[in-house]
């Protein structure tokens, strides 16, 4: 049994948001009960097969790159009471993603092979190759759009445009790059090179949080360490941890979200390969076997460990 969407009613609920992935249910603009659901989106669509275990994997890489990051920033995080739960602050949410790049590749690579050589404002050198690292990492914000794509932004526009104040954003930046760091330096035991990430803030009071996910396969970009140079210097393909073999399969199979395109159904064999994938993610970012949740009863059993959550916190 899968968690493909939810609808509970917590005590204290004022509203819920149903996003891509996730159910975000608003407690009394305390806490939020963020519910990690089986579903999967590729394309900006959400697909019509939800992936057994994949909340439980989203849910349990952020809960765990969160607590390892916790000391270099404050985060929203109150209790994990669930493998598919996370409760945290009610923050409110600053309109820009803060994404981070070390390496030439994804959107970047295709704004510089269409001859462009700046991003967000940020200058990027003269002769580089697709998935070659930048001298040092960048900071390529977007603004956080409440439907549809998500745009680039520079420093600049946000400063004049007056979406985050100077001092706030250089907080952000500040945050931003010593997360990347962190992250880089966990994926470098684990065997893995963090390539690129997006990190969310939001403030309560003076106080800026680290919200939602971090560090995680769809949050972020991961290659192999091994063979990395080697297949840099011969123009191949990088071998990436994410979800990308899933888009690759949509693309065989004439999808890439275009008008007109129909979603294809994934068969039992691939959505169960999917869910091995996924596992396994989990298992090479954190270093941690994974244990599967009892399946049986789902929505009971994340309705029972919310509720009984909720009444401690309050």
């Amino acid at each position: 049994m899968t968690t493909k969407s939810t609808e509970f009613n917590f005590p204290g609920q004022t509203n819920v948001y149903h996003g891509k992935v996730r159910d975000v249910y608003n407690i009394n603009n305390r806490h939020l009960v963020m519910v990690a659901s089986d579903r999967i989106s590729a394309f900006d669509h959400i697909l019509p097969q939800s992936i057994p275990f994949k909340g439980q994997v989203l849910n349990q890489i952020a809960a765990y790159f969160l607590e390892a990051t916790a000391d270099l920033v404050p985060n929203w995080v109150e209790v994990v009471p669930d493998p598919n739960v996370t409760i945290g602050k009610y923050c409110e949410a600053f309109k820009v993603e803060m994404v981070v790049r070390a390496y030439l590749c994804g959107h970047a690579w295709r704004e510089y092979k269409a001859g462009k050589r700046t991003i967000c404002g940020v200058e990027m050198p003269e002769g580089m190759k697709e998935n070659q690292a930048f001298p040092k990492p960048i900071l390529t914000p977007t603004t956080k759009a409440a439907e549809g794509h998500d745009e680039d932004i520079s420093r600049e526009e946000i400063l004049a445009q007056g979406i985050v104040s100077e001092e706030d954003y250089k907080q952000l930046e500040d945050y931003s790059l010593k997360l990347f760091k962190r992250g880089t330096e966990m994926a470098k035991k684990q065997g893995l090179i963090l390539v690129d990430t997006k990190y969310e803030f939001g403030k309560i009071g003076d106080t800026i949080y680290l919200i939602d996910e971090i560090h995680t396969p769809d949050s972020s970009r991961y290659f192999y360490a091994e063979g990395y140079e080697e297949r840099l210097a011969s123009n191949e393909h990088q071998r990436q941890l994410s979800k990308e073999f899933v888009r690759e399969w949509l693309i065989e199979h004439g999808f890439q979200g275009k008008e007109g395109q129909k979603i294809p159904n994934m068969p039992e064999e691939f959505v169960n390969e999917v869910s091995k994938r996924y596992i396994e993610l989990y298992e090479k970012i954190s270093g941690m076997k994974f244990k599967k949740a009892d399946q049986q009863y789902v929505e009971a059993r994340i309705e029972i460990n919310v509720v009984e959550a909720l009444k401690k916190l309050n």
